[in-house]
């Protein structure tokens, strides 16, 4: 058999891993694996009526070409948000131009189908989040043997508890937290920190637990600035240090607001999130009269090397992928499941969002995580 594998949405750590297990996995069991670049723009751009070689778009991997990629953060097969049901016209490759009569967006789909054929490929993993995984979808529901690998910080794909670069991200975010202090403690500031987060705030809840924040601000919950205001001037009177630290996802608004967005929307309608941390800072800072620190982490929280946590997942997905493969059991998600690894039809994906359980694990008057129960909760809480 010949298996192809690509990487698509955002980075994170373990992605190497992942892929460098899966190819030995596959290796193993005598069959092959065929890398795919760029995530789904890597089949977009395949002319298979063309004279171009397409290696840069495709390359065979094999147990001596993945020896040591494990040892590197982000996916030596890089990544797009390319969404081939949904390619406008002036992003269409030259050769289907003629294909895409107005300004799109344009479903290339059969052209990935007949791409899939051209390369030989028996069964196609993807690695990704939310937005890879649906077009994963796409393409089962079209009769492709796909098999699905979850991957965001965010943790939020539907069927899962665990996603690749969860643990990675938290962590960061709690060691760049506490090294804050430091400067907040010195200058007596009120420190507020952005974290990742569109839709779910988990992230930024789970790294405002463990870090022991003052408030936290998750994107489920609209706040108040102006008990915000109230509430952090409390706090930096009652710490010795005469500071006090904020968390906020990405994704977070005020009551009757809207999202902080920059840019034209990708391929799966998304702007750019970013900004709305320092445009709390400056609302606090009128409030308060208090010097504001503002800290975006973004793209430190996904970057580096991952977590043994990340090794481990990313690890035993891999192998739970390249087994379903060769299996010929496509259609399925591989996920952990109440502590356990299993698997379910990737068509969980689309079946419900994945948020923060609000009545369980936050208090929205006092703004700060508060887990009411922990027995009988899975390791990271929901």
């Amino acid at each position: 058999m010949l298996l192809g594998v690509l990487t698509g949405g955002g980075d994170v750590p373990g992605l190497n891993p992942c892929i460098k297990a899966f190819v030995n996995r596959v290796d193993s069991a005598g069959h092959e694996v065929l890398g795919i670049r760029r995530g789904w723009a890597g089949l977009l751009l395949v002319d298979p009526d063309g004279l171009e070689s397409a290696d840069d778009l495709v390359e065979r991997l094999d147990p001596a070409s993945v020896r040591t990629i494990d040892r590197t953060g982000g996916t030596v097969l890089h990544t797009s948000r390319t969404n081939p049901a949904s390619v406008r016209a002036t992003e269409a490759p030259p050769f289907l131009a003629g294909a895409a009569q107005g300004d799109g967006p344009h479903d290339f789909t059969p052209h990935v189908l007949r791409v899939l054929e051209h390369l030989g490929i028996d069964a196609l993993v993807a690695i990704g989040g939310d937005d890879t995984l649906s077009y994963a979808l796409r393409l089962s529901d079209e009769g492709v043997p796909v098999i699905g690998i979850p991957k965001t910080m965010d943790n939020d794909v539907h069927g899962t508890d665990y996603c690749i670069g969860f643990s990675t991200a938290v962590t960061r975010g709690v060691q760049f937290i506490h090294n804050l202090r430091t400067s907040a403690g010195s200058h007596e500031r009120i420190a507020v920190v952005e974290l990742f987060g569109r839709y779910s705030g988990e992230t930024s809840l789970i790294t405002a637990y463990l870090a022991g924040v003052d408030r936290a601000v998750i994107s489920e919950v609209p706040f108040d600035v102006d008990r915000l205001a109230e509430l952090l001037l409390r706090d930096k009177r009652s710490n010795p240090s005469r500071y006090a630290m904020l968390t906020v996802s990405e994704g977070a608004t005020d009551a009757g607001g809207e999202l902080v967005l920059s840019g034209e929307p990708d391929a799966y309608g998304h702007r750019k999130l970013g900004g709305i941390g320092q445009l709390l800072g400056e609302a606090l800072k009128e409030r308060t009269g208090e010097d504001i620190i503002y800290q975006q982490l973004a793209y430190l929280m996904r970057s580096g090397s991952p977590d043994s946590l990340d090794l481990m997942v990313a690890t035993n997905y891999a192998v739970m992928a390249a087994d379903l493969a060769t299996e010929g059991d496509t259609g399925r998600m591989v996920s952990l499941r109440n502590g356990s690894y299993t698997t379910v039809p990737i068509s969980a994906t689309r079946e419900g969002v994945k948020r923060v359980d609000v009545a369980e694990l936050y208090d929205t008057g006092e703004y700060r995580p508060k887990v009411r129960h922990v027995l009988g909760k899975p390791m990271f809480l929901y």
